[in-house]
């Protein structure tokens, strides 16, 4: 057994987690279990589910979330902050700066040798971005580093009070961050303030001031988020692109064709396995019937592979409909952050094909594929020339 995102057992995956549940959808697209409770796998049925905030609740934590842990109305003004930092022109803003971080990363990587790219990329670009998003020191980026593996190794070890030691540890960096910034005296409006953490300071919701308990929520994530689901992406398409030879000479002929490709890559291989709601009321659901207050776990990794709607899912086509792709998610939670990862990915793999001539599977070696709840890889080799 091991655990899921609020700490509970859940089903030990096979060792390919996508192969696992491709074959669970293929049985049935809602089933049910003790661990997952409603587990929803068909994309048809994930699509009802998360458009339907008002059958399906998004209160699922007893810990305050924003905004993705609330519905409306409470969730509205929430969610209007969070948009105003993805926007596009936050995004030409940073791009810069991102692809100043991926060049180093990449520039660094030795040539004609194998590279462990989760540690030698993924987390290091993850880490970096983020942090230099945020505003944040580098002075922060070890022990961040450090969390994220005590974070992980927690939510592995079924450790309640570990888990929850760890989430104390990550709100502590926050709110010093956020004590040094009220004690600096740059100006904190939203258009004066130096860094993203500092114009979170400046917020309002319905007229008064976020709590420093919201914003560390906020903060909280976009940072698990980010460090995360991020890292993961970066290992799943630095292996996509090895082990499919004939896309990746594709990519390097077109960098065109790259935002695309990065959501196709990313539809076959979902870097976030799954989600939580609530019902709140009777429903039948993928000729189930879930009850008023049952759990109801969404499977992105599942329905993002249903061949109802893909046909082959492990065909990387760029021709697809791409609102069928639900690697963002969709309705009112749909990923507030979606802009700002597109552009980290896209820029990472322009610096890998102009920087490199090639990238290839390491020769003797296997990737180990993370374990749930967490997608990707836990270590992929791989050699760039």
């Amino acid at each position: 057994m091991t655990v899921d995102d609020d700490g509970t057992e859940a089903h030990e995956q096979e060792p390919h987690q996508i192969a696992a549940l491709d074959a669970r959808r293929r049985r049935c697209p809602v089933d049910h279990d003790e661990h997952l409770g409603w587990a929803v796998l068909g994309h048809a049925e994930v699509l009802r589910v998360v458009t339907d905030h008002e059958t399906f609740s998004n209160r699922v934590s007893a810990h305050l979330t924003v905004p993705n842990g609330m519905d409306p109305p409470e969730h509205t003004p929430h969610r209007r902050v969070n948009e105003r930092y993805f926007t596009p022109d936050r995004m030409a803003t940073f791009e810069p700066r991102c692809r100043r971080i991926a060049a180093e990363l990449v520039d660094a990587l030795p040539r004609g040798a194998d590279v462990e790219v989760m540690d030698g990329v993924a987390r290091t670009y993850a880490l970096r971005v983020q942090s230099a998003f945020m505003g944040w020191p580098e002075s922060l980026h070890e022990p961040l580093r450090e969390w994220t593996l005590a974070n992980h190794r927690a939510t592995l070890s079924r450790d309640r009070e570990a888990t929850t030691a760890v989430a104390v540890q990550f709100d502590g960096y926050i709110r010093a961050l956020l004590d040094e910034r009220r004690a600096a005296p740059a100006p904190r409006g939203r258009h004066t303030a130096t860094d993203v953490t500092t114009e979170l300071l400046a917020e309002t919701v319905d007229g008064r001031p976020l709590t420093d308990e919201e914003i560390v929520s906020v903060v909280r994530n976009w940072t698990v988020g980010e460090l995360s689901t991020i890292a993961a992406s970066v290992g799943i398409l630095l292996h996509l692109l090895a082990s499919r030879p004939d896309e990746q000479r594709r990519l390097r002929e077109d960098r065109a064709l790259l935002p695309a490709a990065i959501d196709e890559m990313l539809r076959i291989h979902p870097p976030l396995l799954a989600n939580r709601r609530r019902a709140t009321r009777d429903v039948e659901l993928g000729g189930q019937r879930v009850a008023a207050g049952d759990r109801v776990t969404v499977l992105w990794a599942s329905a993002d592979r249903d061949e109802a709607v893909f046909g082959d899912p492990d065909e990387l086509r760029l021709d697809r409909d791409a609102d069928d792709n639900l690697l963002y998610g969709a309705g009112i939670h749909v990923c507030p952050g979606a802009p700002l990862a597109r552009l980290e990915l896209r820029v990472l793999l322009e610096e890998v094909l102009d920087r490199t001539s090639d990238v290839t599977l390491a020769a003797g070696t296997a990737p180990e594929h993370a374990s749930w709840p967490a997608s990707g890889f836990s270590s992929v080799a791989l050699r760039f020339t």
